[in-house]
């Protein structure tokens, strides 16, 4: 975490440090639910090749703010989002953009494993196939066998491809939807607690397995767990009743942070 610039965030897009790739950036971002406000003029620059982690009190936003990244608030009725959201200068939100072919570019990693009742080989293939992203059996196959070895499957599932994808262990599972997600060559992977199911060997597989994706991806993680975040994030972002609190640097953040809310929440005191 060898970030140089002030960590601070109080209402303002984030410093990040000179040169930085910004892969994801927002700007006074507001979430309604019909008429209640789920989210407060939010603006934070999310990095590409680096794992940034949403934390913050149940019910503070986290999850509406990765929602916002590919749109899935859209498929909530009443959900209505305000504000910039850009992946390499291009407004998500802007009416050409087809919804489905973001989540092509965005993919996600919900809190529960939700593999398809699929074969383990068809879960993997499913986007390639729907986005005509192969000419040939053989080179979809080989578009699964390397998904599957990104995500730390292959050696374990090889041999029973045509199994279903439900058979699989809690964190197996996980891994199995990763491979799915990053099967389609996403540029950014959202993660929405995707460890709070698992126990904590598999927890930690997929904790190594965060730290070699973001080597080649833009990754957000929603997450509840302190050492978690401290352990698999370069950079931190603490949500508040919906607002965006103070974000930077993981290390900064965590030894310290410039907001007395945030180091509450950080040493146990509050949430």
């Amino acid at each position: 975490m060898n970030m140089t610039l002030s960590h601070v965030t109080l209402g303002h897009a984030d410093a990040v440090p000179e040169g930085a790739p910004i892969k994801v950036k927002a700007a006074g971002v507001n979430v309604f639910y019909g008429n209640k406000q789920a989210l407060f003029d939010v603006s934070l620059n999310m990095l590409d090749r680096a794992v940034t982690a949403l934390i913050g009190p149940s019910g503070c936003g986290k999850s509406t703010f990765l929602r916002c990244i590919n749109r899935m608030n859209d498929t909530i009725v009443g959900a209505r989002v305000e504000g910039l959201i850009e992946i390499d200068g291009e407004n998500v939100n802007d009416r050409s953009v087809d919804p489905v072919l973001l989540r092509s570019r965005v993919g996600m990693v919900f809190q529960k494993p939700n593999p398809f009742p699929k074969s383990i080989f068809d879960n993997v293939a499913y986007g390639p196939r729907i986005h005509g992203m192969t000419k040939n059996k053989t080179e979809l196959a080989d578009r699964v066998e390397a998904a599957l070895k990104k995500a730390g499957l292959w050696a374990e599932v090889s041999d029973r491809l045509n199994s279903p994808g439900i058979g699989l262990s809690g964190g197996q599972q996980q891994r199995l939807v990763i491979a799915r997600a990053i099967a389609v060559n996403p540029e950014v992977i959202l993660m929405d607690e995707p460890c709070s199911a698992l126990d904590p060997i598999a927890t930690a597989r997929i904790e190594e397995l965060i730290d070699e994706l973001r080597r080649q991806y833009c990754i957000v993680i929603v997450t509840h767990s302190m050492a978690q975040a401290a352990r698999v994030s370069q950079r931190t972002a603490f949500f508040h009743l919906g607002k965006l609190v103070e974000s930077g640097s993981t290390e900064a953040m965590f030894t310290n942070p410039l907001d007395p809310r945030t180091q509450d929440y950080i040493t146990g005191r509050s949430g």
